[in-house]
């Protein structure tokens, strides 16, 4: 978990270097990030549903391996294209541990323990996203970009070596294995990758502006989710099964973890602007007021983990949405003089939230589940965060342009990012209210007599 984050945050604080190193512009270098993040969306639920079929241990290490691998392709690359596609191989290897790492939890830990197992693998996540950046920063400005994925080889190789070590033996399959090995379920797969691409792309191509391309992509995508339906419903074996989504708890679990993923995303597409245009802080500065939260959810990943397992998993979550939207809702109402510490403060409030809300959630979902799906779900689970994050960069930030008032935002006067700001978190308490509904409509709905 640590590593897959760790891919995900290190490339970005890179983008310039890739451009002069290459002599590209910043639409192609992107690509080094958006070949990865499409890598993991596109194929997450696949990869879970693959390790339940043939054995989760075995996929894992041939994903850690992958990802091995892939670093070192992108560590020698020559050109800028080779590196997008060794990124994009990293991505799968990264898709991979992320889905079965979580599945796992189920097979190595007990019942009263999942929701401590589920704090540490949130607080490896964050501690991942939050050392990137500054890792990155450290390794180009040392050794130059090469560096800032050579550095992930001997982790791979350690995470390779632990696995292989202390990772419990796949279970015997069945006599009927073989036959079931042979219906997983490509075209459902297929389906599945081009419908999620497509909205990937439809999101986060543009650079902001939603132009006829960034639509087309979009009605693809509703498309492709229809064929994905009727794919399903007449599947022998199902990638998905759809008749799991009538489980209250677990629809709204996946639901809940978009909204939340979209919200949270807001506080690192707006958070950068209002600390540089509305209160006037230099990049170093802005770097440190943005790493809090990462910081302050590894650090309360663990406890959180603790007290889920001793009041329910269903009340924290609860607990943790109530959290996310006071912060959001201080944060419409701050006033620019507040300055950093006002920020700040409501920044804790929105990410100790998080922490509770992201460990109570996981622990609900993935607790009860029968052992051959585990790892589809696991997938379901990574890929509600991995898409709100995705409409949350595209949707969040669009609110906060206009809100702005602006046609370009790095030229925006103070007073108008500041107002800004306040309407977006505005915007996202609403939804995090909508999440609170969900939680206590699908509580009641569990608990209803048949």
């Amino acid at each position: 978990m640590l590593l897959s984050s760790l891919g995900t945050s290190i490339a970005n604080v890179g983008l310039p270097t890739f451009a002069e190193a290459f002599g590209a512009s910043f639409q192609a270098v992107q690509w080094v990030v958006l070949a990865y993040l499409l890598a993991i969306t596109t194929l997450i639920v696949s990869v879970g549903r693959l390790g339940d079929i043939t054995g989760r241990r075995r996929l894992l290490l041939a994903g850690i391996f992958l990802f091995t691998m892939a670093s070192v392709l992108c560590g020698v690359a020559p050109t800028l294209w080779l590196l997008i596609a060794a990124r994009a191989a990293q991505g799968l290897g990264a898709g991979i541990m992320m889905a079965l790492t979580m599945a796992f939890v189920g097979e190595t830990v007990s019942k009263a323990k999942t929701g401590r197992a589920m704090g540490l693998l949130g607080t490896m996540s964050a501690i991942g996203t939050a050392l990137g950046p500054s890792l990155g920063g450290v390794l180009i400005a040392g050794l130059g970009w090469r560096a800032i994925f050579l550095v992930k080889v001997p982790l791979g190789i350690l995470a390779l070596l632990l696995a292989y070590r202390y990772l419990p033996d796949d279970r015997q399959q069945p006599k009927t294995s073989a036959a079931d090995r042979g219906r997983f379920d490509k075209l459902g797969t297929l389906l599945l990758a081009l419908t999620l691409a497509a909205y990937a792309l439809a999101m986060t191509m543009g650079r902001g502006s939603f132009g006829p391309l960034n639509l087309a992509l979009l009605l693809a995508a509703a498309f492709g989710a229809g064929l994905f339906v009727l794919a399903e419903a007449r599947a022998a074996s199902p990638l998905i099964r759809l008749a799991m989504f009538r489980d209250p708890m677990l629809s709204a679990g996946f639901a809940m973890s978009a909204l939340v993923s979209t919200v949270l995303m807001a506080t690192l597409v707006v958070g950068p602007f209002y600390l540089s245009r509305a209160l006037g802080l230099d990049a170093a500065l802005v770097g440190v007021v943005l790493s809090v939260g990462p910081i302050v959810v590894a650090l309360t990943g663990i406890p959180a983990g603790g007290i889920v397992d001793r009041f329910g998993a269903q009340r924290m979550t609860v607990a943790g949405l109530i959290g996310i939207a006071a912060g959001s809702f201080s944060l419409s109402m701050l006033p620019a003089t507040f300055g950093v510490p006002g920020y700040v403060a409501s920044l804790v409030v929105i990410t100790v939230g998080y922490a509770m809300f992201q460990t109570a959630n996981n622990t609900a979902v993935m607790t009860d589940i029968s052992p051959d799906r585990r790892g589809v779900i696991s997938g379901m689970l990574n890929l509600s965060r991995n898409l709100g994050l995705i409409t949350g960069a595209s949707a969040m930030g669009a609110v906060f342009a206009l809100a702005s008032a602006t046609t370009d935002i790095t030229t925006a006067r103070p007073e108008a990012v500041a107002t800004g700001m306040r309407i977006t978190f505005a915007v996202a308490a609403i939804l995090i209210v909508v999440a609170l509904a969900i939680a206590v409509g699908s509580r009641a709905l569990a608990t209803r007599p048949r």
